[in-house]
């Protein structure tokens, strides 16, 4: 079950198979098929259709329809690919969740106690940023597809940027959350798009370290943390006439906002077209991603993907795996500095603390990324389940340790954070599993629909009377780690049923020829190979 590597407004045919596909390949003059014309928006994508269209055939021609490349050679295109897309969508995730993390260093830094939040209300604050993420969700993700998906991430990570610097001017509860539903709601986009640009130069046994590892953009998930502590020791030592926690969101603000400016003239929107590669380079590209049998992609909703999506059983375990694999999330993400301030460290101090469970954070999510390439094929699942021991030893740790026990209990809470290697690894298993642009979009968006729950359920167990040691907030983050334990092996026993009954109608067709399916636009279910 493929993933898609996608030609964003580069071409629009939904399905290249059989006769059909060797007609297209023959005749690459885009203006004589009026089925590839109504997709494309008169004036805008004809051009770029084209291109597309041409370097479609022209890689068919000079690498056959096996998509062969000199070894060499593709090891060489893969590292460069590396160099170059890996730092840059790193970037866009450290700046995404360092976003994120602003308000638990403002808290620590005195925001709580400036804008007179009592009861709940922080936990709302904590909350309420995924009531945006959860309405703009799949909208964003359906936007995307039918927009330059590069200009659409930058536009939206500007907008984010200058959102939380807005922030800084709150003046009560009121303001601060619709600002922050407003951030939530920009954000919406991040993680679908990182996952679609690895999708779009990697093959399906590149995505799992691509999008895991410490060479990939989750990793930089640990560099938040760590960072988003140094920072916010910095600003911290800041003597000025606003308080320390408005220079946060100042701060970091300016700088996103900076980076999607940037970001707009670094990344590409496909392949074909990016200035960073040569035209032979862009060729190999698209040769490689044959592999993927998930087809070239257009910005044509099919609606019978959709139907399809919501109708598949799979659509809802990963609906269910973002949502119960973040419940942990929400609460750590907002309540780890008020926890370990908790274990007796100043606000420096709490801090700084950032630094070393960021760097086992990356530790962790790097291990995952090898331990898998290691394995044999398809152990992506035992892995998963394997990184969520250790969040389930710590969560128990720190619950049982005595409550004098501040180091012991550090050390535990650290461990929690094993559980992002095995999300981010089950992110792979959408993209590899999951065909067809428009369902693989609604598949995505359903995750974060789950993990907008998710999020914004999490705050709300960890209760202010409760601190520093919130025994119902880390007891709610075990649970969910055994649960999601649980939806990693459901996983893995329905890949292996739907394979079977994949390989069995494969082999009663007779099906061979896998490059007639290569880059159609077919969804799982319907791609037999």
């Amino acid at each position: 079950m493929p993933s898609t590597p996608t030609f964003y407004g580069n071409d629009d045919k939904p399905a290249l198979d059989g006769k059909e596909q060797t007609d297209y390949v023959e005749d690459v003059n885009p203006g004589k098929h009026a089925d590839v014309e109504d997709d494309v928006a008169p004036g805008r994508l004809g051009n770029a259709t084209g291109i597309a269209t041409a370097m479609y055939a022209e890689a068919l021609e000079k690498y056959g329809s096996e998509g062969s490349i000199d070894p060499a050679k593709e090891k060489k295109l893969v590292r460069k690919i590396d160099r170059i897309m890996i730092p840059i969508l790193g970037v866009c995730y450290f700046f995404y969740y360092v976003d994120k993390t602003t308000l638990s260093y403002a808290a620590i830094f005195g925001l709580k106690t400036d804008l007179h939040l009592k009861g709940t209300e922080y936990s709302w604050l904590s909350s309420i940023f995924y009531f945006g993420w959860l309405i703009w969700a799949i909208p964003s993700n359906l936007l995307m597809q039918r927009s330059p998906p590069a200009f659409y991430l930058a536009g939206n990570i500007f907008m984010w940027g200058v959102v939380l610097m807005l922030q800084a001017v709150s003046k009560n509860f009121a303001t601060l959350a619709v600002l922050r539903v407003i951030s939530g709601a920009f954000e919406a986009i991040a993680d679908p798009a990182f996952m679609f640009f690895t999708t779009q130069y990697y093959t399906r046994a590149e995505q799992p370290s691509r999008i895991s590892s410490c060479a990939d953009r989750y990793a930089f998930n640990g560099v938040g943390v760590g960072f988003g502590g140094l920072i916010g020791f910095a600003i911290g030592h800041i003597k000025g006439q606003l308080q320390s926690w408005r220079y946060e969101f100042l701060i970091v603000g300016a700088v996103c906002a900076a980076w999607g400016i940037s970001l707009a003239f670094t990344i590409g929107n496909s392949p074909t077209t990016n200035r960073w590669f040569t035209h032979d380079e862009r060729l190999m590209i698209i040769a490689r991603l044959r592999r993927n049998q998930t087809g070239v992609e257009g910005r044509k909703i099919r609606w019978d993907q959709i139907r399809e999506a919501f109708l598949d059983y799979k659509t809802w375990i990963f609906f269910s795996l973002g949502l119960i694999g973040n419940i942990p999330n929400g609460g750590i993400s907002n309540f780890s500095t008020l926890v370990i301030k908790g274990l007796g460290f100043s606000t420096l101090q709490t801090a700084l603390m950032a630094l070393p469970q960021g760097a086992i954070v990356v530790c962790f999510i790097a291990a995952g990324a090898l331990l898998n390439d290691r394995l044999p094929k398809n152990s992506r699942t035992i892995v998963c389940m394997l990184f969520m021991l250790p969040t389930i030893a710590g969560g128990l740790g720190f619950l049982l340790a005595p409550e004098k026990a501040y180091v012991p209990r550090l050390i535990c809470f650290y461990l929690t954070g094993s559980y992002q290697a095995s999300f981010v690894l089950g992110l792979s298993l959408i993209t590899s599993n999951t065909g067809g642009q428009s369902k693989k979009m609604i598949v995505s968006g359903m995750i974060w629909f789950g993990a907008c729950i998710g999020n914004i359920i999490s705050p709300f167990f960890y209760l202010t009377s409760q601190a520093p040691r919130y025994q119902l907030g880390i007891g709610s983050l075990l649970v969910a780690n055994c649960i999601e334990f649980l939806i990693f092996l459901i996983l893995r026993f329905a890949f292996i049923y739907e394979n079977k009954k994949k390989e069995k109608a494969a082999a009663e067709m007779g099906y061979t020829d896998e490059n007639s399916t290569a880059f159609s636009d077919l969804t799982d279910k319907e791609n037999p190979k």
